[in-house]
């Protein structure tokens, strides 16, 4: 059951804290700086302090990976109370979020239960990762539409995804992975999903069945347009119609591509306890698997920032309407059409996003043990 809060707010912008008399109190609706508490009938509802203290002189924000997402500097930055407090926590997450009534970013501290958390990776495609499936010559475009940009996003799904996925396998409830289309034959023996788990032998056959279907198709698709028809008072109008910036469709990726059975990349090191989301079968059996595991909090990497992450089956558009939904800022990456890096692209849309969505980064995900 999910009730509204009232809250009383107090900004102390001083150096020395919140002892000094300087507190100035107003009230206002939680909804417009509070993310919604999920709460259950056999829980009352806390009163939340939405007590702000000033910090002073803070460090960047996702500087670990500037290579992948540039630094968020803002001039204004707060902590706020530990928002989720669960008993027995063994799980730290500390995260911010911006709200343009605060006039600067919210850093919340959060104490989580493994055993109730998801990590959820969106869209770990396997394109051109030497299973079959490859982007099609000479203009066929996936997944980050190029070949240079796939092999930078494979490289952070190795440096930055995995190892924050190692590091909590095995301690949280599931590690997930979202693809594109239906459960098909072929990935129903390589994947576990909601019911059932494939054998070690279902498990063979898969990969055989997938090497031979993505292998039997024939990437190749049409050459970009030689000429153009253009009327002499539109022809910026006609230009565009005729050679838009991205055609995903048969023309160039040729019949069938996206029928193909996309897998989970290797680059992701999947292991065999790891749950498959497939996008066809929409939110509900997804909300239902993880409500019905005893999943309250999820974990959200994966790609793009701006498409997939936020508005597929497992984007957090749909999670944040029933779960404590927590980017992981620095494990996911934005497209980046005109640059040869998704750091400012990724910056961008991640800021935005935490207008209604808490944003938390690798470094700041810790194990209690790890933080003693």
């Amino acid at each position: 059951m999910r009730l509204p809060v009232w809250a009383q707010l107090r900004f102390d912008t001083s150096p020395s804290g919140p002892d000094n008399g300087a507190m100035k109190p107003f009230s206002l609706l939680a909804a417009g700086l509070l993310l919604p508490l999920m709460l259950t009938a056999s829980e009352p509802p806390r009163t939340y302090e939405n007590k702000l203290v000033r910090l002073q002189s803070p460090p960047p924000l996702l500087a670990d990976h500037p290579e992948f997402v540039a630094p968020v500097r803002e001039l204004v930055r707060f902590e706020a109370p530990t928002l989720v407090d669960d008993a027995s926590a063994d799980l730290l997450v500390r995260a911010w979020r911006f709200s343009y009534n605060a006039r600067g970013i919210i850093e919340v501290p959060n104490r989580l239960r493994a055993a109730d958390t998801a990590v959820i990776f969106v869209h770990p495609w396997g394109i051109d990762d030497g299973q079959g499936w490859r982007t099609p010559e000479p203009a066929g475009v996936a997944d980050f539409c190029t070949l240079e940009k796939n092999k930078l996003a494979a490289r952070h799904t190795r440096e930055v995804i995995v190892p924050f996925l190692n590091s909590l396998r095995g301690k949280v409830k599931f590690v997930m992975h979202s693809l594109p289309g239906s459960e098909d034959p072929i990935r129903r023996k390589l994947y576990r999903s909601f019911t059932r788990t494939p054998s070690a032998a279902e498990r063979a056959e898969g990969a055989k069945e997938l090497d031979a279907k993505l292998n039997a198709f024939d990437y190749r698709g049409a050459p970009l347009p030689a000429q153009l028809k253009v009327s002499s008072d539109k022809a910026v109008i006609d230009y565009f119609k005729q050679f838009p910036g991205l055609d995903a469709g048969a023309r160039y990726n040729g019949e069938g591509f996206w029928s193909l059975p996309i897998p989970v990349t290797r680059d992701a090191d999947a292991q065999p306890d790891d749950v498959v989301i497939y996008d066809a079968a929409g939110y509900e059996p997804l909300k239902k698997f993880l409500a019905a595991s005893g999943v309250r909090h999820v974990l959200l990497v994966g790609y793009a920032t701006d498409m997939c992450y936020c508005r597929t089956t497992a984007g957090y558009e749909n999670l944040r309407k029933d779960f404590n939904v927590f980017l992981v800022g620095d494990a996911t990456l934005a497209t980046f059409p005109a640059n040869d890096s998704p750091r400012h692209a990724t910056n961008a849309h991640i800021s935005y996003a935490a207008l209604n969505n808490l944003v938390t980064q690798v470094s700041w995900v810790k194990l209690v043990r790890q933080a003693q």
